[in-house]
């Protein structure tokens, strides 16, 4: 009996520590979208202007650098993978790795008038703006695909897409798109979806 209550006992002590150990090796995504601000919110929607804050947390974060790139897919195929950016690669070393158990990130991106997605990414010191070709369509939609992902350091996992939506009987669905389940590189063949961008991100 004795026994008995001393493994109760070691099992009740242990527990939390197991749990705190595994909440420090997660990193946690989370993402808002638009403004608080009405007004603002209002400009952005009538812009057509799609505007995240996507604020990653976890003690796993610090001192580790940062590298976004993005996969643009056409008819189905990868045509091109391009880095929007590689931390370890700056010049600056301040810049070069994260010092905080928070790591945040802004997202701008719009339709230009000619055919182009403009996006910028805000980084807590610099920032980086893309032109990447379109069709012409005011159908596009920006996605934050990871916030369901297992964000481990040193593996690349998918972040945001941009995306046009499955059409079916004069229907428009960008979210059957979204949350199919499939894999995210085949949404093209799998949907008919003539263009999109894929955002892959990896803490190293």
């Amino acid at each position: 009996m004795k026994n008995l209550l001393n493994l109760i006992l070691l099992l009740l002590i242990s527990a939390p520590l197991v749990a705190q150990t595994e909440n420090q090796s997660e990193i946690l995504l989370t993402s808002t979208y638009s403004s608080d601000n009405a007004d603002l919110s209002d400009i952005l929607q009538f812009e057509n202007i799609d505007f995240y804050n996507l604020t990653f947390s976890g003690k796993m974060l610090i001192g580790k650098s940062y590298n976004l790139t993005v996969k643009e897919i056409w008819d189905g195929k990868i045509k091109m993978e391009t880095t929007i950016s590689n931390s370890s690669k700056i010049s600056v070393k301040r810049f070069q790795s994260i010092n905080s158990d928070v790591f945040k990130l802004k997202v701008i991106s719009k339709l230009t008038s000619d055919n182009k997605l403009k996006m910028s990414f805000k980084f807590p010191n610099y920032s980086v703006t893309k032109e990447f070709e379109a069709i012409d369509s005011d159908d596009y939609s920006l996605r934050v695909i990871g916030e369901n992902s297992k964000i481990e350091i040193g593996k690349k996992f998918y972040l945001l897409a941009y995306i046009l939506p499955y059409e079916k009987d004069g229907g428009k669905y960008w979210c059957e798109v979204e949350d199919s389940g499939k894999n995210i590189e085949n949404w093209g063949k799998d949907f008919g979806i003539k263009h999109y961008l894929v955002f892959e991100m990896t803490f190293n």
